[in-house]
């Protein structure tokens, strides 16, 4: 069984590559002075580590003194995984997949295309995995495709499945899968939502209509507002953040396909800027290839360095 480092470590192949490659080019056989400086810096934000955290690199860089004498690149790296564990090992949820007793109602969200019905199969997998019983919601009642998608999940996993026809009222479905869960003592609900552009405000009023229903049946529902984002999307996973952090207050935030871009830094930018707890991250296609964010892990194989650097 391939643990999780290697996980890490294959799923984050491009960006590794890429990084490391980047960062060696320039600092190997150079003095680490103001024009080396400006050139990690501009390239940390072509790698979508965003401007605000490259700007705080490049300063701790100049900060430190690096003794000639040393390997530079050691160096370098040693100071950005500092960072980058200081920045995102506060933001570590390692207890949100853990057995539990207490009722949790999540929400999903996330804009077309991002892969989020597929990750809520996942995550569904891991509460099974972890003796939580689920039951999902399939509001995504604007495609029938989606809606037979979560169902083909729901059966590989084992969990209960709540749906209606094609066009009905996504609401109902939430409220219908509240009720079930309530009834039969399944502590773990998950709700699909329909796949929505942050900036169509008839869509976003039904995400909210969703929010609101449950409440009728927990008051302190929805526990969790999870928002499903694609690192290929680059810079444009600041946006959706911030414009469906606004509609509904995000609890935690899901990467995925890591795997598919040489530019993982964006999973910094969204840290530095939100600060929002970060449950996992999505390193491929396979059902078991949604991890558990591990801070420490993803530094090392982000900078593809050794442990004990």
């Amino acid at each position: 069984m391939i643990n999780i480092f290697q996980k890490f470590k294959d799923g984050l192949k491009k960006t590794t590559s890429n990084f490391s490659k980047g960062i060696k080019d320039i600092v190997v056989n150079k003095e680490i002075d103001d024009k080396t400086l400006e050139e990690i810096e501009e390239f940390l934000i072509q790698s979508d580590v965003g401007v605000e955290a490259s700007s705080e690199i490049r300063q701790q860089i100049a900060n430190s003194r690096i003794n000639p004498s040393k390997n530079k690149l050691d160096e370098i790296n040693k100071i950005l995984k500092e960072y980058i564990l200081s920045l995102m090992k506060p933001l570590e949820n390692k207890s949100f997949f853990h057995q539990s007793n207490e009722n949790r109602t999540i929400l999903v969200s996330g804009v077309n295309g991002v892969g989020k019905t597929t990750t809520i199969g996942k995550m569904s997998k891991i509460f099974q995995n972890n003796n939580n019983k689920t039951v999902l919601a399939a509001c995504d009642t604007f495609r029938a495709a989606a809606i037979d998608q979560l169902e083909n999940w729901s059966k590989k996993v084992g969990s209960e499945i709540i749906k209606s026809d094609a066009g009905s009222d996504p609401a109902s479905v939430a409220f219908k899968a509240m009720e079930y869960s309530k009834k039969n003592k399944i502590h773990t609900v998950l709700i699909d939502t329909a796949g929505r552009l942050q900036n169509k405000k008839n869509l976003m009023d039904e995400y909210k209509k969703i929010a609101n229903v449950v409440k009728k049946v927990d008051n302190n529902a929805p526990h969790d507002v999870v928002l499903i984002l694609d690192a290929t999307s680059g810079q444009n996973v600041i946006n959706q953040v911030t414009e469906f952090n606004n509609i509904i207050p995000l609890t935690g935030l899901v990467m995925t396909k890591l795997d598919g871009t040489a530019k993982g830094g964006i999973l910094i930018a969204a840290a530095k800027k939100f600060k929002l707890p970060i449950i996992a991250i999505g390193l491929g296609e396979k059902e078991d290839d949604l991890q558990s964010f591990d801070a420490e892990t993803f530094a090392e194989n982000f900078l593809n360095i050794e442990k004990s650097i």
